[in-house]
């Protein structure tokens, strides 16, 4: 971490520099002209044992949890920026407690000061939809949950959706299949919350009964295990860093051209309907958790008015941010 973290650092301030300045002029592609991989071109097994399980010549992926443990699998790869996708089909029927999460994260790394995209899937009793929640930290700010929750237009358990995570130097932007659902720029309120340091991408589901669904009081019911969800359609498509040699993939990566900087005209529409008609849950809006909304929160009467309607959203005890047990051997009886 320090003659030898010098040298990545500039290796990743190069490649960022590199990938924006190939970027340019490309805002609003669809992650449909990006390339997709098989498993294992691009990820390996993370834990779980047998509940991973590939089909489709290696293009599909089955993650399950049962009483044993949960399972997920993780890009082989560190990436600083890009965008990364995959078409996903949730479990059907009783999911209380259950959640699958695709996310970016290098906690593994710094575990301090560790930044996270999230994708988090939350699980609910039959007859109640699933919830999507998404959240962003940067350089260990755990202090403020930045999570947001919608419900979504269409049953996720029926079918495969895709759902995608931009990531550039100034903005991340969180997809649904290619409506954007919510843009966080990187501004001077944010200061340094804003992830800024490479990330692998993860894929999970595991246990978390403590706090998924309504705040813990619903817990997973084995009963109706095994918990199955299926992957296919993986992009990971940006600056891959390798954190040994500390080289850098840029020069490698074919049509970067391709990766968005913006989102377009006809994007924000969609992203501003999609949050009037199905968010539920803003932080910027909770006033139990912050009495004085953070930084960078730029807040709208109407949406105020709009998530008013809605029951609080209770978290409950259980810790939800970045934790070993998302990544490791560990029971998810115990979680």
């Amino acid at each position: 971490m320090s003659a030898s973290w010098s040298v990545m650092s500039c290796m990743f301030f190069a490649c960022c520099s590199l990938l924006a300045a190939l970027a340019v002029g490309s805002p609003g592609i669809s992650n449909l002209d990006l390339p997709v991989m098989s498993f294992d071109e691009g990820y390996t097994h993370l834990f779980g044992d047998d509940n991973l399980v590939l089909h489709g010549d290696g293009k599909s992926v089955h993650l399950s949890l049962d009483e044993r443990t949960g399972s997920g699998f993780v890009s082989q790869d560190l990436y600083l920026h890009g965008s990364f996708s995959a078409s996903i089909k949730l479990p059907a029927d009783y999911t209380a407690g259950v959640v699958v999460a695709f996310y970016m994260s290098n906690g593994d790394i710094f575990e301090k000061s560790h930044d996270e995209i999230d994708f988090e899937f939350l699980g609910n009793i039959r007859g109640k939809d699933w919830r999507v929640q998404t959240n962003v930290y940067g350089n260990g700010s755990v202090g403020i949950g930045r999570e947001e929750r919608y419900n979504l237009w269409f049953d996720p358990s029926d079918d495969f959706h895709q759902y995608s995570i931009l990531w550039t130097d100034s903005l991340i932007v969180f997809y649904v299949d290619n409506v954007p659902i919510r843009e966080v720029k990187r501004t001077k309120a944010m200061g340094r919350d804003f992830p800024s340091k490479p990330m692998t991408l993860y894929a999970t589901i595991w246990d978390g009964s403590s706090w998924a669904t309504n705040g813990g009081k619903y817990r997973v019911n084995y009963k109706y295990a095994p918990y199955i969800v299926q992957f296919s359609d993986l992009v990971l498509h940006g600056c891959a860093v390798d954190p040994i040699e500390h080289s850098s993939a840029c020069d490698a990566v074919l049509h970067l051209g391709s990766i968005p900087t913006a989102i377009t005209r006809e994007q924000k529409v969609q992203m501003e309907n999609f949050r009037k008609r199905h968010m539920t849950y803003s932080y910027c809006y909770d006033r139990a958790r912050y009495k004085i909304p953070p930084p960078e929160c730029i807040l709208n009467a109407k949406e105020a008015k709009h998530l008013r309607s809605f029951d609080p959203v209770t978290f409950g005890q259980g810790k939800r941010r970045f934790t070993k047990h998302r990544h490791h051997h560990a029971s998810s009886t115990s979680m």
